[in-house]
């Protein structure tokens, strides 16, 4: 049997100018968003903060790689930001691929009739649901947790 790491996760889905925090239940059954946080210099200790305020065990951090596999400007700036919070929460940070995780929340936010300009607010948190969801259903087909661990050597950019 496959086991699932029970304890509440944080997604955090990082844009350059909000990022997007989603949490789940402790028994990984339910993704829901809970926050965008403006993008500035106090956005990770936010997300260190809602980590400690849920009492997360681990914080899982969208890696946009490119379609064709490769890293991106916006890969190296989610590293940097995933390195930041490391050094302010004493968690595990995972590295997680959200390839199309934006493009899925667009199409949920449209398929449930709001537009992409009345979307724009909360679209974030939508793409940070999707990417943890994949994360947990992944846990717990696989018995892995999803994607890699930030190694705790990495320094902020």
């Amino acid at each position: 049997m496959m086991t699932f790491r029970r304890g509440t996760r944080l997604g955090v889905d990082v844009g350059k100018a909000r990022v997007g925090v989603a949490r789940c239940d402790p028994d990984g059954m339910l993704a829901v968003p809970i926050e965008t946080v403006p993008r500035s210099d106090v956005a990770a200790k936010r997300v260190a903060e809602l980590a400690d305020e849920y009492s997360a065990f681990e914080i899982l951090v969208g890696l946009p790689i490119s379609l064709a596999g490769g890293e991106t400007a916006s890969t190296a700036d989610a590293r940097a930001f995933a390195a930041e919070i490391a050094a302010l929460a004493d968690l595990p940070i995972r590295l997680v691929d959200e390839r199309l995780s934006t493009v899925t929340a667009h199409a949920a936010l449209r398929q449930s009739g709001r537009s992409q300009k009345s979307s724009r607010r909360i679209v974030d948190q939508v793409a940070a649901v999707v990417l943890l969801q994949q994360a947990i259903d992944v846990e717990k087909s696989t018995g892995n947790p999803a994607g890699q661990l930030l190694s705790p050597t990495q320094e902020p950019a």
